[in-house]
């Protein structure tokens, strides 16, 4: 179901900027079903970590803004969808983080690569390797999200957070913003480039690079 909303978002032009949120009170998403998994076998396994990881994927390429609204528990797959989303706004009480080398397994939909470049690789390594959960506070104050507000009575502060990003965002060229987005997120990568490959063969035949710009 999660995975035909995101197709349908893809190709509607009507569409400025995503908002991912949950409906559950205190809950954002508590990650994989274990109770489910332990019924698994392992030939099931490895089909059902890649359709969440594609799932997660196909969030982080949406050509629009997105913005994950954390107003509960948000943990393992649950914390790595987020991570998917441009921007992270939080509830104080949220409760955030990559929990599954407590159950001797690790973040499987992209949090060990999306941690490090939104936190910093040893402070992502630490996160990671100890399974600990920060609360909205402690989130922000390592980056993991953008804003954090108390939360309401109605339980959707981070949600109201969310709605008035979204509301800056509009305003602004559609086109231009999907354009930043790409810009931004390619620039974040590693550039593959002839170049690149000349250097490294130069370093290893110990001989000066030609680069041509390409």
């Amino acid at each position: 179901m999660f995975s035909k909303a995101v197709d349908a978002l893809k190709s509607d032009k009507k569409v400025r900027t995503v908002i991912v949120r949950s409906e559950v009170p205190g809950i954002f998403c508590a990650g994989a079903d274990l109770k489910e998994r332990v019924k698994m076998n392992s030939s099931e396994v490895g089909p059902f970590v890649s359709k969440i990881r594609a799932v997660i994927n196909e969030i982080a390429n949406l050509p629009v803004p997105t913005i994950a609204a954390i107003d509960g528990f948000a943990l393992g797959g649950g914390l790595e969808l987020a991570l998917a989303c441009d921007i992270r706004v939080a509830a104080s009480s949220a409760k955030m983080g990559l929990v599954e080398t407590k159950m001797a397994i690790i973040p499987g939909g992209g949090g060990t690569q999306r941690l490090p470049r939104a936190i910093g690789m040893s402070l992502a390594k630490e996160l990671i390797f100890s399974a600990r959960v920060l609360d909205g506070q402690e989130a922000k104050a390592v980056g993991l999200i953008s804003h954090v507000l108390e939360q309401n009575q109605e339980g959707d502060a981070a949600y109201k957070k969310a709605l008035d990003l979204a509301r800056e965002f509009l305003p602004q060229g559609p086109v231009a913003l999907r354009v930043a987005k790409l810009a931004i997120n390619q620039g974040m990568e590693t550039i593959s480039t002839k170049d690149r490959l000349e250097g490294l063969l130069a370093f290893k035949e110990k001989r000066s690079p030609r680069y041509k710009g390409e």
